[in-house]
């Protein structure tokens, strides 16, 4: 069962309040940046097809477009984090007595832990282009409503954040240097360009709302 597309908003909360693995951090990581997303794809449709703000409409569309694939893509982000979680909670029942039990589980181990920290750069990732895209919606967007593009960038920046630090959490548990290199380097390129995004997002916002965002 999908833990998103099958349930209500009160059973997920339910679910993520429980005392059970999943969903956890990363599931609503990506579920905020899904938020994040829509809240943009609001203000959009509060732009377009409105005379006051024609001049913009054919950018606010293809802006719109993208807002919308985000939102849909970090929704289902919430169900590949949970499963991604599974793939490692299914090594600890594996047989450990005999030493090809426990070089075949440690291998097994490794290869889950690393598709473990993959999903959430993936939600953090797309929360980046959520918070890039808030920039231009923050600017050009509908006035009366842009106080939701700032959320909005609030939101993907707390969700992409928390999706790092779940990708920093696996990295510790991973025995593969280059690997952990490789993905630490990757980590702290994203956290840099989600600084320059989100100062970015928040200024055009604040030029908007005449008030600091």
């Amino acid at each position: 069962m999908s833990i998103i597309t099958d349930s209500t908003l009160q059973e997920f909360l339910d679910a993520l309040a429980a005392g059970e693995s999943t969903p956890g951090g990363g599931g609503a990581a990506a579920l905020t940046g899904s938020q994040a997303a829509a809240l943009l794809s609001m203000v959009l449709n509060f732009t377009v097809g409105r005379k006051k703000y024609a001049d913009v409409e054919d950018e606010m569309r293809v802006v719109l477009a993208c807002t919308e694939d985000l939102r849909t893509q970090l929704l289902s982000l919430v169900d590949r984090d949970a499963e991604a979680f599974g793939a490692v909670a299914a090594c600890y029942t594996m047989p450990k007595t005999t030493d090809e039990e426990k070089t075949a589980r440690t291998a097994a181990m490794q290869k889950a832990m690393k598709g473990a920290a993959e999903v959430p750069f993936v939600v953090a990732k797309k929360c980046l282009e959520v918070l890039q895209l808030a920039e231009p919606v923050g600017a050009k967007g509908n006035s009366t409503v842009v106080s939701d593009a700032a959320t909005s960038a609030y939101l993907a920046l707390a969700a992409l954040n928390s999706g790092l630090l779940n990708v920093e959490i696996n990295l510790k548990y991973i025995k593969d240097d280059s690997f952990n290199e490789e993905w630490a380097a990757k980590v702290a390129e994203l956290r840099a360009a989600a600084a320059d995004a989100y100062t970015t997002a928040t200024a055009a916002c604040s030029a908007t709302l005449g008030v600091t965002v």
